[in-house]
């Protein structure tokens, strides 16, 4: 990874980190139903824009299918998993499960026609950040709601297949044109659900509330997702992944800021092992093997 790309990484980091705060703050006002419609919607106007004036395109004739995929994997099913699952379940706990995608793309990969070879040094990596968020997170998921946490089980592999998606069948997509789009799609399922089910709020929300959707939406989710689309030609969507390390600390630190909570000397050891353990796993470059005919034909 160039250095251009690990600032990228790590304001990836940073942007996926800070939400489980603010969603944590919205749905205390707002249905998780609308808490998708709003996040999404505002994400695609912001967006929307920026791809006409960049002239950046998608063949949607070609491409509807896996954009389709994308968006309902890595948008339409996970957040409104993790909306609902962060109403009943600590803040912490979906910190510490996410963690686990890039074991389970590991998994998904070998679906997907992907051959990881990773070093003994990556594996240590990963072995050091795990540990490294569970110190952080310091959470006993099997004492949680068992269907809040069923739910986030749900967001980890819908997190885990987009990457997937984009690199087997979007390929060089311009980052701009499928975050815009995806957020676009996402939009239009959210908003009639929205209404259909009476999720729309009876009265205005309060500041903190709005802030929230607003750095959600621009921040956590337009912004977000071109890193992310960008990152994952750059790394590849295993790699890519490994970000839900670092989510941890920065979801730890943002809770201190916005929610005061304290911060714990398990906090502090587990910010120095995800950072090690992240610096191991991305040291050598995993080679990955080639696509077979039938596989490549399958691609295009």
């Amino acid at each position: 990874m160039s250095p251009r790309s690990i600032l990228l990484f790590l304001a990836l980091g940073v942007f996926w980190g800070i939400p489980y705060a603010l969603i944590k703050i919205s749905v205390g006002e707002l249905d998780p139903l609308m808490l998708c419609f709003a996040r999404t919607a505002i994400a695609a106007i912001v967006l929307i824009p920026i791809a006409l004036v960049r002239k950046d395109r998608i063949d949607l004739r070609r491409q509807w299918k896996p954009l389709l995929a994308y968006t309902v994997a890595e948008i339409v099913v996970p957040w409104f998993f993790l909306n609902t699952a962060e109403t009943k379940l600590p803040s912490s706990t979906p910190g510490l499960m996410l963690a686990s995608i890039p074991l389970v793309s590991l998994a998904i990969g070998v679906l997907f026609g992907r051959r990881e070879r990773l070093s003994p040094l990556n594996w240590v990596g990963i072995l050091i950040s795990t540990i490294g968020v569970v110190s952080i997170v310091g959470v006993n998921v099997a004492g949680s709601d068992p269907a809040s946490v069923a739910a986030v089980g749900i967001v980890v592999l819908g997190y885990a297949v987009g990457p997937m998606v984009l690199s087997r069948w979007m390929p060089g997509a311009s980052g701009v044109a499928v975050a815009a789009a995806s957020m676009a799609v996402a939009a239009v399922v959210y908003g009639p659900l929205t209404f259909a089910t009476g999720s729309w709020p009876d009265r205005w929300p309060s500041t903190p509330v709005i802030l929230s959707v607003l750095i959600l939406a621009i921040v956590c989710s337009a912004a977000a997702f071109i890193l992310l689309v960008h990152l994952t030609s750059v790394m590849g969507p295993m790699r890519v992944t490994t970000v839900t390390y670092l989510n941890p600390v920065v979801a730890v630190l943002t809770g201190i800021v916005l929610l005061r909570e304290q911060l714990t000397i398990g906090a502090v050891l587990g910010f120095v092992l995800v950072t090690a353990g992240a610096i191991l796993f991305g040291r050598r470059a995993a080679r990955v093997a080639p696509l077979t005919p039938v596989e490549a034909g399958t691609a295009r």
